[in-house]
């Protein structure tokens, strides 16, 4: 009994070391770098921002190629349609290799982008932040200025 179980455990090892072939959501959209950690993939996929073939799922789904999965992220989102389940987190320029997008989805996306920058440029400049060490000087001279008078 023994045998097997060793036997098993082996076998298990050596299926872990090969290509997966599925992998939980969570685990693939950290790394697909969509989000920086599976803590926030997870949370994205409890609160509905992640629906895997256009219906809410679990963090711990397995994910296969071929699988359709929508991923909103504030104002953006992305259909996509997954490629391959790497056997590790790989660096960014290598991700886009894990999935196809559909032309609609980065159109869409690029829009939604280009609004917010226009937004941006159109909205008054923020105010600075708290004064400096010059700004304080000149405000005490102003202020004692004005309380001698």
């Amino acid at each position: 009994m023994a045998n097997s179980t060793t036997c098993s455990v082996l076998v298990m090892k050596s299926r872990k070391m090969q290509s997966p072939d599925n992998m939980r959501l969570d685990k693939w959209l950290w790394a697909a770098r969509f989000f920086k950690t599976r803590k926030l993939a997870c949370e994205a996929i409890n609160g509905g921002k992640i629906h895997l073939h256009g219906q809410r799922t679990k963090p711990g789904r397995e994910v296969k190629p071929g699988a359709l999965v929508r991923i909103h992220k504030g104002a953006l989102e992305w259909n996509i349609e997954v490629l391959i389940i790497p056997k590790q987190r790989r660096p960014a320029s290598e991700t886009r290799t894990f999935y196809s997008e559909a032309a609609g989805s980065i159109s869409q996306r690029e829009t939604v982008i280009e609004q917010q920058r226009l937004l941006r440029a159109a909205s008054p400049a923020r105010p600075p932040g708290r004064p400096g060490k010059r700004d304080r000087r000149l405000i005490h001279r102003f202020k004692n200025k004005h309380a001698e008078s």
